[in-house]
């Protein structure tokens, strides 16, 4: 198991008073408070500020593990309780299921639980942080992809993922029950999978708006006419209006991302110019330079 530094979990010094250390867990509980914060990993600072404060403002508990910390331990090492350890035993007024292994090597278990001391009881088991990256047809339509985890004893299990239409890159899938397993009976963890997105060579995101770049003719910017552009949801004709320049960008409305409030298509223009490669077609640039000589796209 790892020592837990309490002090560096609240951010007290070691010589807190008392009102220092309940200021900073009330602090830190708002900040992180489940029914408050529902961001990947809130859960499991919030547990961990509580068992901080539920040792630090006890003054035994605190003695004792001031006692143990002399020791030169840090946060994160791994930890054994010395031989020959006596610290104080037994704890109340926690809710069963919020202490650690740590505290309970070093201070058993209490009657919260209903169990007698030195009784393991049932501990949900921690919730697992992952990735899972999508191509953007996917995160579009919503489907299914496969994703294989490694379990702790080294095997590997393959597991189907349900994709939401429309979810956007950084949203988390949460797979309840997928995460590490618990202990003495309690229920798994759950599998937090944050979404990735592939690159498109069509498309790029844009918050829930979809952009796409549009290569049309000088003719066709000039004169304005009609074409087919892609979108995730199929092939649609857009009007070019006459005039239209390079970089203007067009709206087709609905067609980004789905959702309760559905993003848009955005259609940039992007002129391309043909190479004259024979005398003809430069004879033509050249008569529509006789035509438009009084033109300076720098002026």
């Amino acid at each position: 198991m790892e020592f837990k530094d309490y002090y560096e979990i609240l951010g007290v010094k070691l010589d807190a008073s008392e009102a220092e250390i309940k200021a900073a867990y009330r602090k830190l509980a708002r900040k992180y408070h489940p029914d408050k914060n529902k961001e990947a990993g809130a859960e499991e600072k919030f547990k961990s500020v509580n068992e901080a404060n539920e040792v630090l403002k006890d003054a035994e508990k605190r003695r004792s593990y001031d006692q143990l910390r002399a020791g030169g331990y840090r946060q994160g090492e791994q930890f054994r309780p010395p031989p020959g350890w006596q610290g104080q035993q037994g704890f109340g007024g926690g809710d069963e299921g919020d202490f650690s292994d740590f505290f309970e090597s070093l201070f058993g278990r209490g009657a919260a639980g209903g169990g007698q001391r030195g009784q393991p009881r049932p501990r949900r088991g921690q919730d697992v942080q992952a990735s899972v990256r999508i191509d953007l047809q996917t995160a579009f339509d919503g489907g299914r992809t496969r994703l294989a985890m490694h379990d702790p004893a080294g095997g590997e299990r393959v597991l189907e993922v349900k994709i939401p239409a429309g979810i956007n890159p950084g949203q988390v899938i949460r797979l309840s029950g997928q995460g590490q397993p618990g202990m003495a009976g309690g229920p798994n963890g759950d599998l937090l999978l944050e979404v990735g997105i592939h690159d498109d060579a069509r498309f790029r995101l844009d918050g829930r708006n979809v952009v796409h770049v549009l290569p049309i003719t000088p003719w066709e910017a000039a004169l304005g006419t009609t074409v087919p552009v892609p979108t995730l949801a199929g092939t649609v004709d857009l009007r070019i209006p006459a005039g239209s320049q390079s970089g203007r960008k067009l709206r087709l409305k609905g067609r980004g991302m789905p959702g309760t409030h559905p993003g848009d298509q955005m259609v940039e223009l992007s002129i391309r110019v043909p190479v004259a490669d024979n005398d003809d077609q430069r004879a033509a640039y050249e008569a529509l330079h006789e035509h438009f000589k009084d033109f300076d796209p720098r002026r």
